[in-house]
């Protein structure tokens, strides 16, 4: 039968199929030829009727994979923030847009905790999220807001939720599937920092449809592995008006250039363009060294 891998612990791995979780290991094919099962991996199973348990036999072709958190064939990221406790790093958020990208994956933003925000003062950042094509929604898990939102981009997907520690990922999710009591972090009032709560990966069936990825590894990375020549078509805004002087442009200091122009006629949003030179800074760095 097949079915997905919800799980993996110890060379065990836990295939949700046919409406039952079977607990399973990978032939050792797999590992002579250095093939780790993942979860989030279509598979086919072969499965012992007395005790329900079972081996992988063969790993569907995969259409994505992250590498941290290790899932497979995600549809969709959840890109969490708190608007307050702790505050936004701007620069963090445009990394994981970046990044979600760069694996091609559908984005979704979402600003938590929207409910300390008194003041308002997240209205830069908003507007900035409004001028990308990506979904974008404030939420907040303590009161409801924005929720059934939520609810609905959840809907029918695999997703994977990332974010900064403290963000509120684990309240949002208890929120949206009530019946999950996944474990949420104490918050540090000295550091305002999240602790990790969650130790493996793990997909989580939601009761309305879709699924979740419950994980701490989405919180930091590098992007050293993107070109610096491939950033400009990692921000969607830019696509328009590529219509350079140089067909190698990078829209940094180079005459002529129609991003650099759109950022001033006031078509691509100034904060956008900051950090995507920031991150092409950091880029053409790393490539020296």
């Amino acid at each position: 039968m097949s079915g997905i891998i919800t799980k993996g612990i110890g060379g065990f791995y836990y295939v949700d199929a046919d409406e039952h979780i079977f607990e399973c290991r990978a032939r050792g094919r797999f590992r002579k030829d250095h093939i780790v099962p993942m979860v989030g991996d279509w598979v086919d199973i072969e499965v012992d009727d007395r005790t329900k348990q079972g081996y992988v036999i063969n790993i569907h072709e995969r259409k994505n994979q992250l590498q941290r958190p290790m899932v497979a064939n995600i549809d969709q990221v959840i890109i969490v923030f708190a608007a307050k406790k702790p505050d936004i790093n701007i620069s963090l958020l445009q990394k994981f847009m970046v990044y979600g990208e760069y694996v091609g994956l559908k984005i979704v933003v979402c600003i938590n905790k929207i409910d300390l925000d008194e003041e308002n003062e997240t209205e830069p950042i908003k507007a900035m999220l409004r001028s990308i094509p990506y979904d974008f929604i404030c939420t907040s898990a303590k009161h409801g807001i924005g929720i059934s939102e939520l609810k609905e981009k959840l809907r029918g997907n695999i997703s994977v939720f990332a974010g900064p520690s403290g963000a509120g990922k684990s309240s949002l999710l208890n929120s949206i599937n009530p019946g999950l009591y996944l474990k949420i972090g104490d918050l540090s009032h000295k550091t305002e920092r999240g602790t990790h709560t969650t130790r493996h990966a793990e997909l989580i069936k939601l009761a309305f449809g879709g699924m979740v990825v419950d994980t701490p590894g989405f919180t930091a990375f590098d992007l050293v592995d993107i070109d610096e020549a491939e950033l400009q078509y990692l921000f969607p805004e830019f696509q328009e008006y590529l219509n350079c002087r140089f067909p190698s442009c990078r829209h940094y200091k180079e005459p002529e250039c129609g991003v650099k122009q759109a950022v001033d006629e006031g078509n691509i949003n100034s904060i956008r363009y900051e950090h995507y030179i920031q991150i092409l800074c950091e880029l053409m760095k790393n490539r020296r060294y």
